[in-house]
């Protein structure tokens, strides 16, 4: 970025009390650029963890966007959170909503007062844009939300029409991949439409999604790997039996190791991203970690402890997740914001198996896969509202949702089962009898009317 000379700069600082502790809003308008900082020098205590302390967000904008669409760069708010608003004068104002000691607050900042101390003819001008742009905001909105989807509707289970006449009794694997050495335990789908494999044999394989050969093999675990995902950054992370968490940027078919959590005692169960960017971590160590980002790297926030191994874990509202505790068969449900576990739900079967055993079916039911039987949750309830028997299954390892319609599950009895959800119940659809030799540990969609299994029997297929 040019360098801005003091002259073209005008800041505007606003300070807020909450008892003892002091909050600042402060807004720069520099020539074609916006800056808005946000302080918050306070030290939050809740059970004796100290959780927020000296923390600064800082948003950036370009003149041709609106103060709403950089909310990607706060982990903390969300487009609820921060919005330009007109009061009974007509002024524009950007008002901030943030929680201090778990109160919602406000804070209120004249976009248009600072425009009377301004003598620099562009930064006048700045402003005059700022107005124009304030005013056609929803359209700017849009383009955003648009932008922002792209990562959705690459990944997003819920919209793939390819899918609506997919029949795995009718399929065979169009290809059978033995790349690895032994059990193939986790997959995701890269945003690249590249897919990835997770193994025993402490190996992770990038597969070129034309060739279905393997583009890139990463070996840095010294144990099994438990899980993959990608974040919404494109980095790729892993967790492992070696107790870490590894972070790596992908480049083609070239990757470089650019962080390395160790925070946990024990294996990694499962990794997941949250809707705020956060990173959740859970391990055989009985502890759920919670991330979050600075200067590119991710740093411990506080952690939990549970009631037994935690294996799946999977957001299921914007400030809520729910985990599996084995000591009581136990699925629990946690507000991210009161920082504590809000309802049980206790004796469910919820299979041993890691990486899938939890699926969001759609915005309001969670499905739980477990010992010969399916578990419909509703989210907002907090109870079951059906089970399912799958007789001879012995154990539902995994379940991939096809579309919004449609699910598969892989059990240990080397099966993949298709079922159409119908309101908020389970139609069997058609059976995969000896899919594998061993049993299906992994399922995902990878594009294309495509899925890929994976098994402890070390193949990889492709139906």
């Amino acid at each position: 970025m040019e360098q801005i000379s003091s002259s073209q700069l005008n800041i505007k600082t606003v300070e807020i009390k909450e008892g003892e502790n002091k909050y600042k809003c402060q807004i720069q308008i520099i020539k074609n650029f916006i800056q808005v900082s946000l302080y918050i020098d306070n030290i939050l205590k809740s059970q004796g963890n100290i959780h927020i302390s000296k923390i600064q967000y800082q948003i950036y904008a370009l003149a041709d966007y609106t103060i709403n669409e950089i909310f990607e760069e706060i982990n903390i708010l969300n487009n609820d959170n921060f919005n330009i608003i007109k009061d009974n004068n007509n002024k524009y104002k950007l008002k901030i909503k943030f929680i201090i000691l778990r109160k919602n607050k406000y804070l209120y900042i004249d976009l248009i007062e600072n425009e009377q101390n301004i003598n620099n003819n562009d930064l006048i001008n700045t402003i005059t844009e700022l107005k124009e742009i304030i005013k056609n905001k929803d359209q700017k909105i849009k383009l955003l939300e648009d932008e922002l989807n792209k990562y959705k509707s690459i990944n997003n289970n819920n919209n793939d029409n390819t899918y609506n006449n997919f029949n795995i009794q009718l399929k065979e694997p169009i290809h059978k991949l033995n790349y690895h050495t032994s059990h193939v335990y986790c997959s995701t789908v890269l945003k690249d439409g590249r897919f990835v494999t997770g193994s025993c044999d402490k190996s992770i394989i990038i597969y070129n999604n034309k060739t279905f050969k393997p583009d890139l093999t990463i070996k840095e675990h010294s144990e099994y790997v438990s899980c993959i995902i990608q974040l919404r950054s494109d980095i790729l992370v892993s967790g492992s039996a070696d107790k870490t968490i590894k972070l790596y940027e992908i480049n083609g078919n070239e990757y470089k190791v650019i962080q390395t959590l160790t925070y946990h005692t024990s294996d990694i169960t499962k990794i997941i991203e949250l809707k705020n960017n956060k990173l959740v971590s859970c391990s055989a160590d009985e502890s759920i970690i919670f991330y979050f980002k600075d200067n590119n790297e991710y740093i411990k926030d506080y952690s939990i402890s549970t009631n037994g191994w935690n294996g799946p874990v999977i957001q299921t509202k914007d400030n809520e997740i729910c985990f599996y505790e084995s000591t009581n068969s136990a699925l629990c449900f946690y507000d991210l914001l009161e920082r504590k576990i809000i309802t049980k739900i206790n004796n469910i079967s919820v299979s041993n198996n890691i990486y899938d055993s939890l699926v969001m079916m759609t915005k309001d039911l969670l499905l739980a896969t477990g010992c010969d039987k399916l578990s419909i949750i509703n989210i907002n309830l907090h109870n079951i509202i059906r089970t399912i028997d799958v007789s001879g299954s012995s154990s539902i390892c995994c379940a991939c949702m096809l579309n919004e319609n449609m699910l598969l599950t892989g059990d240990w009895n080397r099966r993949i089962i298709q079922w159409k959800i119908v309101g908020d119940n389970l139609q069997l659809i058609s059976k995969k009898e000896n899919a594998h030799e061993g049993y299906i540990s992994t399922l995902s969609k990878i594009g294309n009317g495509l899925i890929i299994s994976g098994s402890d029997d070390k193949f990889v297929k492709i139906w």
